[in-house]
């Protein structure tokens, strides 16, 4: 049996990738240019290379005719200068002559309009066509430099993303449709509740995509819309890569998954829980608003790590950062630059949450087009003098000192369940609040206290093994299947914590409700039910007594019912005042706990507190430190890597209740310090 501790490297590299996104194909005549670019690579300690992203149109500029000596040459450069190579499928932009002569791979708008060549991620995912073109690059790149010394890793594509409503994909739809409901157009209607509004389809041909000059309402077909988007994007990938598989089986396989912003939240549009088993190694591109006027730093770095454990927790293993920024960005409607000490604080929580490379979009900024101001290592002055290439540099000798970090994880006893596809029918439902449901940030506020205490949390999904851990946070699971609750049935009554909040378990995952009331099953572990949901005006206000400490509530209340449950908080006011709005009911050897309200950073400061102690939940080392000082660990057999960052505007005490080896400088650290506004110390502790 693999230890929770074992050491597994995401790519053949030893030691922390830092670097980012090269597109050398837009100087190919500037070789002054590249060759500044290979001196910079040193002088910046960047040791890793994103390179043939865009670079379709360069790499076969007519039908047929390639040209791939450049690529040869700047390869061969980086590897030469000690440096590795992420080699990239061009398949996120494809060039003019393609769309010119097969204008089948444009996409089409859920309005049913084909949209013109140009943007990117703007290729249709059913075309027979695309899908030969991009296998057809893809092989030949894969034959030439498959075997080089340099590549350590493919990257495929970029940001998939869209959809698109073709005649294709409206087939594809329907077989998809056919192979899920075993091509029973009556389990169909009866799924989708299709008898409302007279929407009965008939026969298949009938169907089609959500538009907005058409059907929307449907809440089954929206959802299954959005599945088989999931899909389709996933068969066009798994189209892409077979040529990789087939030549280089040795080289790990990424593409890089995002994040909404300005909210920071895991992105909408595909299920990445779906997409992560298809790739070998998680990668992310993060564009955090550091700075910005409408939350604390430490606010946003909840958000950030929330996200890092989510993209780790995936495959369980260590993640890529693929894309990020050395300053600012050049499309968040205020771009601020990093201030100083922000990109090496920002980098380390990174590699504390699971990351094993910091990567940058871009290594060079460009000369045209839209983003010329966006953030590089290499601004237009093309010098090493300026304060971003300076800090860019620190965070290489940092990442150099950091190899024994490559291929830990962290452990977590705290799993916290977040699921794309309720989130989608949470969102579709026409009901509670429109603007307040609000679910990812939800899970980002039970997440808090958990990183304020410095105790590691996998934020996981419904597939995943509950059993690893001993408390299970499922906060507004509006969207549950029979499966999910049986699964969650057995983790109490094996023994494991259970919080459950307010509009959970409502829908099946065919969105359709639960009839008689709350499923039978929560009913039986949570010795409860909720009876009624009350949505709130911003304006109204309530209370919950928990513990004899009051706690306002805002946005959603449910009237419980109790049967065998304890009442461990009540309402103060309206019509429910003085029923349950708190609940606890042990079931088998676990406990079910059931939150009926939304309610603040204090309550959940003070419910989980409680947990924390009943469970001995524990940091991986005890440190003590003042707010907003954050503490993470990755851990292998024999060591414990411990990351103490301040993510405040003014300095904060810390202090090691045991020595510690400071990685970074190599002294002996023990007792007080001071941790200086954005400042990260990064030590080490033999177990």
């Amino acid at each position: 049996m693999m230890s929770k501790y074992q050491k597994k490297s995401v790519t053949s590299a030893n030691f922390m990738l830092h670097g980012g996104d090269y597109n050398p194909d837009q100087w190919l005549d500037r070789p002054d240019i590249l060759a500044d670019d290979i001196k910079l690579m040193k002088l910046s300690h960047t040791n890793a290379f994103s390179v043939g992203i865009f670079a379709w149109s360069a790499l076969e500029p007519e039908e047929g005719v390639f040209t791939f000596e450049w690529l040869d040459d700047i390869i061969e450069n980086i590897y030469k200068n000690g440096g590795r190579v992420v080699l990239a499928t061009p398949s996120g932009a494809r060039p003019a002559w393609l769309s010119e002569k097969y204008p089948e791979v444009l996409r089409v708008n859920g309005s049913r309009m084909k949209e013109l060549h140009g943007g990117r991620h703007n290729h249709c995912f059913s075309s027979g066509v695309y899908r030969e073109k991009t296998q057809r690059i893809n092989r030949l790149l894969a034959e030439r430099y498959g075997n080089h010394p340099a590549l350590i890793m493919w990257h495929v594509s970029n940001e998939y993303s869209g959809e698109c409503h073709c005649d294709s994909c409206q087939q594809a739809f329907r077989e998809w449709l056919k192979d899920r409901y075993n091509n029973d157009l009556k389990q169909l209607n009866d799924s989708w509740w299709t008898a409302f509004w007279s929407h009965t389809y008939s026969d298949w041909s009938q169907i089609e995509s959500p538009s907005p000059i058409g059907e929307n309402a449907v809440h089954g077909l929206n959802l299954d819309w959005r599945r088989f988007v999931t899909d389709q994007t996933i068969s066009f990938y798994k189209d892409e890569i077979v040529p990789l598989r087939e030549l280089t089986p040795n080289i790990p396989i990424t593409t890089n998954f995002m994040a909404d912003t300005p909210d920071l939240i895991p992105f909408q549009s595909l299920d990445y829980s779906k997409f992560a088993k298809h790739v070998d190694v998680i990668s992310w591109d993060a564009y955090p608003a550091w700075h910005n006027d409408w939350e604390t730093t430490e606010d946003l770095a909840i958000k950030v790590a929330f996200i890092d454990d989510l993209y780790r927790s995936l495959k369980q293993q260590p993640f890529l950062l693929l894309e990020s920024t050395p300053s600012g960005v050049n499309w968040h409607d205020i771009n601020k630059a990093k201030r100083p000490g922000m990109h090496l604080l920002s980098a380390m929580q990174m590699v504390a949450h699971g990351s094993d490379s910091i990567m940058y979009f871009q290594w060079r900024k460009s000369r045209g087009s839209s983003e010329k101001f966006h953030g590089a290592v290499v601004d237009h002055d093309n010098s090493s003098n300026n304060r971003v290439f300076q800090d860019v540099a620190e965070v290489g000798r940092t990442l150099e000192k950091l190899s024994d970090v490559v291929g830990t994880n962290r452990p977590a006893d705290v799993g916290i369940l977040y699921d794309w596809e309720n989130n989608w029918a949470l969102n579709d439902a026409q009901g509670f609040g429109m603007k307040t449901k609000q679910y990812p940030q939800t899970l980002q506020q039970h997440y808090r206290t958990f990183w304020k205490n410095d105790i590691p949390v996998d934020v996981i999904t419904k597939e995943h093994d509950f059993s690893n851990y001993k408390l299970l946070i499922v906060p507004m699971l509006y969207l549950m299947s029979e499966d999910t609750i049986s699964r969650l049935k057995t983790f109490v009554a094996n023994g494991g914590r259970l919080v459950m909040t307010y509009i959970s378990g409502i829908v099946n995952e065919q969105d359709l409700t639960y009839l008689s009331g709350w499923h039978q099953d929560l009913q039986e572990v949570f010795g409860m039910k909720p009876i009624e949901t009350d949505t709130l005006y911003p304006k109204d206000i309530n209370y919950v007594t928990y513990q004899n400490e009051t706690y306002p509530l805002h946005d959603y209340a449910t009237v419980i019912e109790t049967n065998t449950a304890t009442a461990e908080g009540v309402y103060q006011e309206d019509f429910y005042a003085n029923t349950p709005a708190i609940t606890s009911h042990a079931y088998k050897k676990g406990k079910a706990y059931y939150i009926g309200a939304r309610l603040d950073e204090a309550f959940h400061r003070d419910f989980y507190q409680d947990l924390i102690e009943k469970l001995s939940l524990k940091p991986v080392l005890p440190i003590k430190h003042g707010e907003g000082v954050s503490v993470q660990a990755r851990q292998d057999e024999n060591n414990d890597y411990i990351f103490a960052m301040n993510f405040m505007e003014e300095s904060q005490p810390i202090t090691f209740l045991s020595p510690v080896i400071d990685m970074i400088t190599g002294e002996e650290l023990t007792g007080d310090l001071t941790l200086e506004k954005y400042e990260v110390r990064v030590v080490k502790k033999a177990k």
